[in-house]
């Protein structure tokens, strides 16, 4: 049994959506207590970092309505059913920016918010970038801007709060580091 684990009794779906499921569970504790948790299931997702022959990295600037405003992203999608986390990282990175890569780099995977999601996001950096002359078509709800912008200058957006998003952060963190060590 893992250190502080908690016994699932039972289960109840409260919402089923196109993205996330909903889950309540009744739980007993580590001290034979009972207990309520409430669970957003998620397919899981990839975040990827377009990094250009100059060094400059691609950002997409899209509406994120939980927030009510536009956002400063890395590239980033959620995985299909069956579908390795690989190739939802070449795809999003053709929808959302119109590039394809020689190279794709595994950088880590994290969890986004454990305390009450499974989701976890896979981080790829993206090299050798070459436009695609007919790229895949992205979601037909998804309006998004193209900005290339300087190692420097992403990390001035995260430091003033342009960039609000945590895999942008932590992709742009990343960056600086890769840079570093070369």
């Amino acid at each position: 049994m893992e250190k502080f684990e908690e016994k699932t009794i039972g289960t109840r779906t409260i919402y089923q959506g196109k993205i996330i499921t909903v889950e309540l569970d009744d739980v007993i504790l580590p001290d034979g207590k009972s207990a309520k948790r409430e669970l957003v299931r998620h397919p899981g997702a990839v975040a990827v970092i377009p990094i250009l022959e100059d060094g400059r990295i691609v950002l997409v600037e899209q509406y994120r309505k939980a927030l009510g405003k536009a956002m400063l992203e890395v590239p980033a999608g959620k995985l299909e059913p069956g579908e390795a986390p690989e190739v939802t990282a070449r795809r999003e990175l053709e929808e959302e920016t119109g590039y394809a890569c020689d190279e794709l780099i595994a950088v880590t995977s994290f969890a986004t918010s454990p305390g009450f999601a499974d989701e976890v996001v896979h981080v790829f950096a993206a090299k050798g970038l070459n436009a695609v002359e007919n790229p895949l078509q992205g979601d037909e709800d998804e309006f998004v801007e193209l900005h290339e912008v300087t190692l420097e200058e992403a990390e001035e957006m995260v430091a003033d709060g342009r960039i609000f998003d945590a895999k942008t952060a932590f992709s742009i963190l990343w960056a600086k580091g890769a840079r570093n060590v070369r």
